[in-house]
């Protein structure tokens, strides 16, 4: 999906509506409209991942992720692992620990994360290099947090 296509169209639309004024307010709506189109960009690619983020919820064996690539948005399904699949199809530990993770179901929830910009900086290119949204790569540390709290607690109990 080329989110190009969109965020243009709001462009044009922004200025189209200023062309009836003089040149100083075209002057200021192409350049508020420049800034809209980054806001929109960032925004619909909020709402494709919060989107995806329902979907697997939705399909429970499967998830879904959005992918950006430039100005394109892919979007990615891939089948969550099978439990029993230690040596002899037996479950594996890994395998309880993963389903206590990924088998939660609900309402999905709206957070505020407040983070100092550098850190955010750091996790925005994280997250492009791992090809997913920041909101995604965040779900997917705290799921990865969540993992390992699991496994931790696994331990201590043997």
């Amino acid at each position: 999906m080329d989110l190009s296509e969109y965020t243009t169209t709001l462009r044009e639309d922004l200025v189209a509506a200023a062309a009836l004024g003089d040149e100083n307010t075209k002057r200021i709506a192409e350049a508020l409209a420049v800034a809209a189109e980054k806001s929109a960009r960032l925004m619909l690619l909020s709402a494709l991942s919060d989107l995806a983020a329902e979907a697997s919820t939705a399909l429970g064996d499967r998830t879904v992720h959005v992918r950006l690539d430039g100005d394109r948005a892919h979007v990615e399904v891939a089948r969550a692992a099978r439990p029993g699949s230690g040596p002899r199809g037996e479950s594996t530990t890994s395998d309880y620990v993963n389903d206590a993770i990924d088998d939660v179901t609900g309402d999905i929830s709206r957070v505020t994360l407040r983070l100092v910009d550098q850190m955010k900086s750091r996790a925005e290119e994280a997250a492009s290099q791992n090809g997913m949204s920041l909101n995604s790569w965040v779900s997917q540390a705290v799921q990865g947090a969540l993992r390992d709290q699991v496994r931790k607690g696994r331990r201590t109990e043997d």
